[in-house]
């Protein structure tokens, strides 16, 4: 059977994990009568509750006599390490555009690596039902994309498809037809997409590794595509890392191919194909796995450094170990090397007190859905304020990491985005229409002023701006900026929240606990209304005597607490404050929970 292996590629929420449902259904992989969900790429929880593709991964249809390898990836700039490990395992690209939104920046990101590789993608603006759309504007701003990335003339001419994935068509022209449903897409693929090199297959094997995931019954599963050779399950291999080293030797004892959502055993594989194998205890993403005979280890793709860094503390608040049974620092070490094995956009160090770790990766959203993953793992963990990882420059000079900031954002509030991204020190480079009343700001903003500023925008801009990133240089360290404004409410005591004491502390600032709640000396219970942090006691009761009162006693009615979920808190918290993660809760407290220590540390911190 022919062979074609195609990676779909978009900025989050151009609706990539939608247009593979239908290819899927359309090419005859589901029964009739087969139930399946939506979204049925997306099998992690966390992808399902928040919406978004975080692990790439791989499935394959039949079209006219020819498998068609197909790569999930993932949209999100967080997690673009996935995708640029990917785009070495494929021959072709579909890169999909809303046809209201155009080009964003992790499109540009995607694409830019797609070019670098040699890949000629197909272009495919879906949503051209949206009552908004601009497929014209958007597509002239593609082309504009593509000559700005340094495209060669045959990536320049590039096939158009415009289409709705929901809906499950895809035509040469926007108007339709469609009847032909998904037809046009699978045709463009075999005409437009080359075939694998297998003129490699008579060499020894070579495969480097891309996927790295465990399976309860198989163990270790590599999945990648075979770069030259054959394979056969028993075969003796080896695996050499970048440097040429040997890792390990063994044998392999299963050869899994996709097969729809499926992975079927293969007793045999050769060149050009993508599979997942098993047996090697050691091998992980970027080595090489070969024959015996080989001595030089394949290219493995250069990977965009973390720009954030977090520290996972061993929870010692009061009530650690309650609520989850990971708490020891030797597992949460084995946990976190683990992830880094198969995540190379992670970087893990030790601290020397050996009860910390130092977590860097590519920003805020992909360490929260590592410690959201934990937290459900059964983990407790204490974490501090996110921080940026810092370059030293050529001549010494302190370097930061910048990003590009695309907001959309309606008219009426541009301004109030314009001001609160110069107080953090960003510089517009950009502004210009977007349809519809709304405008499209562009800003290059040193990355530790963006931490925390995603609720922030929402609030300011009623919940109407969509804000997106993406890394673009280092550059000289732009000063110092201003920090959070208000203090903190710390509880005094260790105890129940009482609701009378609650309901009497209102009006120092609102609450981020309910009444009934265990808190500790040191915890965090509110945000201040002023700068300084606040002791307060919310254990205190009302007092009770024998004498009834004339009037008829008033149940309290509290204010509902300012709910932190785990993003907000880990952008919210400052550097001498932590937020305690358990299975069950989500806790803000202070590094230092005794107050003499915190007075000792404040008044070191300003001395220094």
């Amino acid at each position: 059977m022919k062979l074609r292996n195609i990676a779909i590629i978009a900025h989050v929420d151009h609706g990539k994990t939608t247009l593979v449902d239908n290819l899927l259904a359309q090419s005859g992989t589901f029964r009739d009568n087969e139930r399946h969900d939506e979204r049925a790429m997306d099998s992690n929880d966390l992808e399902k509750e928040r919406g978004i593709t975080i692990l790439a991964k791989a499935t394959s249809v039949e079209w006219n006599n020819t498998r068609i390898n197909i790569v999930d990836t993932p949209g999100h700039a967080d997690f673009g390490g996935e995708v640029e490990r990917i785009l070495n395992m494929v021959d072709g690209a579909v890169i999909l555009v809303d046809a209201s939104e155009g080009p964003m920046p992790q499109t540009k990101f995607v694409l830019g690596k797609a070019l670098k590789v040699g890949l000629r993608p197909i272009v495919a603006i879906n949503k051209i039902d949206r009552t908004d759309e601009r497929h014209q504007e958007v597509l002239n701003e593609i082309f504009d994309l593509f000559v700005s990335l340094d495209a060669t003339e045959e990536q320049l001419d590039f096939p158009v498809l415009y289409g709705s994935g929901r809906s499950g068509w895809m035509a040469t022209e926007p108007e339709g037809p469609q009847d032909q449903g998904l037809t046009p897409l699978f045709d463009m693929i075999l005409k437009h997409v080359p075939e694998p090199d297998t003129a490699g297959k008579d060499e020894p094997f070579k495969m480097i590794g891309t996927i790295l995931e465990a399976n309860p019954f198989l163990g270790r599963l590599i999945t990648g595509r075979i770069q030259a050779g054959s394979i056969k399950p028993n075969q003796p291999v080896k695996v050499l890392d970048g440097q040429g080293k040997l890792l390990e030797s063994g044998r392999i004892s299963k050869i899994l191919a996709f097969r729809g959502l499926d992975r079927v055993p293969l007793d045999y594989a050769e060149a050009g194909d993508i599979v997942a194998i098993a047996g090697l205890s050691k091998g992980t993403v970027a080595d090489t796995f070969c024959d015996p005979a080989v001595t030089e280890p394949l290219h493995a793709q250069p990977i965009d450094p973390p720009t954030v860094t977090m520290s996972f503390l061993v929870n010692d608040s009061p009530l650690a170990g309650t609520e989850g049974d990971k708490v020891t620092s030797r597992v949460i070490r084995d946990r976190l090397l683990k992830e880094a094995e198969g995540n190379v956009a992670l970087k893990i160090e030790e601290a020397s007190d050996r009860d910390s770790f130092y977590v860097s990766g590519r920003g805020e959203l992909q360490l929260a859905v590592l410690i959201e993953t934990m937290r459900r793992e059964g983990f407790e963990l204490g974490i501090s304020r996110p921080r940026v990882v810092m370059q030293k420059g050529e001549n010494g000079e302190i370097l930061e990491p910048i990003e590009e900031v695309v907001i959309d954002v309606d008219e009426e509030h541009s301004g109030v985005v314009v001001q609160k991204m110069s107080e953090r020190k960003a510089e517009m480079v950009a502004l210009r229409p977007s349809g519809g009343d709304r405008q499209r700001l562009v800003f290059h903003a040193p990355t530790r002023g963006l931490i925390g500023y995603q609720s922030e925008l929402l609030t300011d801009t009623r919940g109407t701006a969509i804000m997106n990133r993406l890394f673009h240089s280092y550059a000289p360290f732009k000063g110092e900026l201003a920090g959070r404004n208000t203090g903190v409410l710390i509880s005094t005591d260790a105890g129940e929240s009482v609701a009378f004491a609650m309901f009497h502390l209102e009006d120092r600032g609102p609450m981020v606990i309910e009444a009934g709640v265990k808190v500790y000396a040191g915890m965090i219970i509110g945000i201040h209304t002023r700068e300084n942090d606040l002791e307060v006691n919310v254990l205190k009761g009302k007092k009770l005597t024998n004498m009834r009162a004339s009037g008829k006693d008033e149940a309290i009615k509290l204010t509902p607490p300012i709910r932190m979920t785990l993003d907000r808190a880990l952008s919210w918290i400052q550097d001498d404050e932590l937020v305690e993660v358990t299975p069950k809760t989500i806790r803000l407290r202070k590094l230092y929970l005794d107050s003499n220590e915190r007075k000792r540390f404040e008044k070191s911190r300003k001395a220094a």
